[in-house]
């Protein structure tokens, strides 16, 4: 079952359309221009968040979304019925939206310039302290990224933000493909991609073969995630609980956004249990250094079988400036074209290794 608990409340920003300067969400006319605050301007979360402890502001921000007055456009708290500004009744006034997941801002500078007289303030401050003027609107939010994780213990009067990147997620990712990119196309010019040729002649060749023995066993499985097969028996489970937690932020249209913390249990079984299968208990190899690779042909019991047999097909290859190559073939057909002393083509990537054989 979801779960929901409030860990607390910050308080919004609001940008002024009239004069540029920032105000805090509880605000409702601007303080630089006095101009009020339009129904269409939205809230934003600032740069540096931190819980209101103030019981007054906990109190707003815990009231409903804030209605704006039908005639007069005037923000008022939800709680009002007569608007403040004129004294119309708000029931034809129109609430703000409210329930949106907030955007975490983009980490900002702690120094903002004035634009005006070049005095700098710290990025706090929504107008300068030297001549009053807006201070420059900070730089878009980023989206949020509420990713869940287990409960961690966080306490409300913990700072919302850490450190962040000043780079925007779409620059990092772009960093990150293309250093993969990179990666890849390096990966290709060294191990796939043909750089050189080389004439070479099979000086020796060589084959090992195997044919494994196997017989059904019972094998013991322990603490393995979800549900056992169906013919296992010595069956014990377990389930395993974790509380998955994602913290958002929440808008509540009145200045001020909820800190949620949505969390759900989620149960992982574990089961040990005993299975019987075919489990090989002997391998029987034979090797040689021809070109007719034969395999063992063991005798086996009413209660065994053979398993898979494979081969390992090696030729070895002198250079035309005595080097050494080894070269591993795919099937006995390929194998027995390397009669000694036949001369090949070897074509050959950067780290040395061969790729493909011609004759």
């Amino acid at each position: 079952m979801a779960r929901r608990r409030t860990v607390g409340y910050v308080q919004n920003e609001w940008v002024c359309p009239n004069c540029n300067t920032r105000n805090k969400g509880g605000i409702k006319a601007c303080e630089n221009c006095g101009a009020p605050q339009p129904e269409n301007v939205q809230f934003e979360l600032p740069s540096e968040q931190k819980f209101v402890t103030d019981e007054n502001a906990v109190k707003a921000a815990q009231a409903g979304a804030d209605i704006h007055c039908g005639f007069c456009g005037t923000r008022n708290p939800a709680t009002a019925t007569t608007c403040s500004q004129c004294g119309a009744d708000l029931k034809e006034g129109k609430a703000r939206a409210a329930g949106q997941v907030m955007q975490q801002p983009a980490a900002q500078p702690k120094i903002v310039k004035c634009d005006n007289c070049g005095t700098e303030n710290p990025s706090s401050n929504a107008v300068c302290s030297n001549c009053g003027s807006p201070l420059p609107k900070l730089a878009p939010a980023q989206p949020a990224f509420n990713a869940p994780q287990a409960r961690s213990g966080l306490s409300p009067a913990a700072p919302l933000t850490g450190k962040k990147s000043s780079r925007a997620p779409w620059v990092i990712a772009a960093a990150v493909l293309g250093c993969l990119a990179l990666i890849c196309v390096a990966v290709l010019v060294l191990f796939v991609f043909p750089s050189s040729s080389v004439q070479a002649t099979v000086t020796d060749v060589y084959w090992q073969t195997s044919v494994p023995v196997q017989e059904v066993q019972a094998v013991n499985y322990s603490n393995e995630r979800g549900n056992p097969p169906s013919d296992a028996y010595n069956v014990s489970c377990h389930d395993e609980s974790q509380d998955v937690c994602e913290q958002k932020t929440i808008d509540k249209g009145n200045g001020y956004s909820e800190v949620v913390e949505d969390c759900h249990t989620e149960t992982t079984t574990y089961c040990s249990y005993t299975v019987d299968e075919w489990t090989t208990i002997q391998t029987y190899t034979l090797d040689g250094h021809d070109l007719q690779p034969v395999y063992q042909n063991p005798s086996v019991s009413s209660d065994q079988r053979l398993g898979n047999e494979s081969e390992t097909l090696t030729v070895y290859f002198t250079t035309e400036d005595g080097s050494q190559e080894t070269y591993t073939a795919d099937s006995i057909s390929e194998f027995q074209q390397f009669t000694i002393g036949s001369a090949w083509t070897l074509n050959m990537n950067l780290a040395g290794g061969i790729l493909s054989v011609e004759p």
